[in-house]
């Protein structure tokens, strides 16, 4: 029998966070705390810390010089990904709330990364298909609404350049992959996750981190 992966007790997730490097600093830990004060309806639209410390790793190994990011809610993930960014990389945000993204401004420019940063307001598949070639995407993260994960997929796909990543979050939809009565979302996530897992254009891995973060590199 093949070996699982272990439950996250409360106890280990503290365990990870502290050993985790780089660790949750100053900026990112008063951006975590006043999405959970100012939307604590949304705040669960958060990326995890140890996340946010694994995407901005991987963003530095891949020498990334242009990321695109759809779903940039109050800013974590995109921070998170510009501090890995190559000198001279550009990260471009897709999201279509001024009121969650004011606060990402806010956050970007205390972390010294607003100039890495181009935000755009807009549906997200509008924003990617009015791209151009090149530059080619390096590094993509997914996190928008669930419905569209296919779309997004397709059209950053098209645009990124062979070895690229594709990181799309939320994969498990709080369990809703397994359940008896998925629901709307839950069955978007599910396409999703059957549309990815047959394109045969990447090379893919489902990881258990958080609520489930796909891994994809391009061919």
């Amino acid at each position: 029998m093949s070996r699982t992966t272990k439950a996250l007790t409360p106890e280990l997730h503290d365990y990870l966070l502290r050993h985790n490097n780089p660790q949750q600093d100053d900026v990112l830990r008063e951006l975590a705390d006043e999405t959970a004060d100012v939307l604590p309806d949304d705040a669960g639209m958060q990326i995890a810390p140890e996340q946010g410390a694994f995407m901005t790793l991987l963003t530095r190994t891949l020498n990334v010089r242009y990321a695109v990011e759809v779903g940039t809610f109050t800013g974590y993930s995109s921070l998170c990904i510009a501090r890995g960014l190559a000198d001279g990389g550009r990260l471009l945000c897709c999201d279509v709330s001024e009121e969650f993204t004011a606060i990402a401004r806010r956050y970007w420019e205390r972390a010294g990364v607003a100039d890495r940063i181009e935000l755009r307001l807009a549906p997200g598949v509008e924003t990617l298909r009015s791209l151009p070639a090149d530059p080619p995407i390096d590094l993509a993260f997914i996190d928008a609404d669930k419905e569209g994960y296919v779309d997004y997929w397709e059209e950053i796909l098209t645009r990124m350049r062979p070895g690229g990543v594709v990181l799309v979050d939320n994969v498990f939809s709080n369990g809703r992959v397994v359940a008896d009565d998925p629901g709307p979302t839950g069955n978007a996530i599910k396409r999703f996750n059957d549309h990815a897992a047959a394109d045969d254009r990447v090379e893919l891995a489902m990881l258990p981190i958080a609520d489930g973060l796909t891994f994809a590199r391009k061919r």
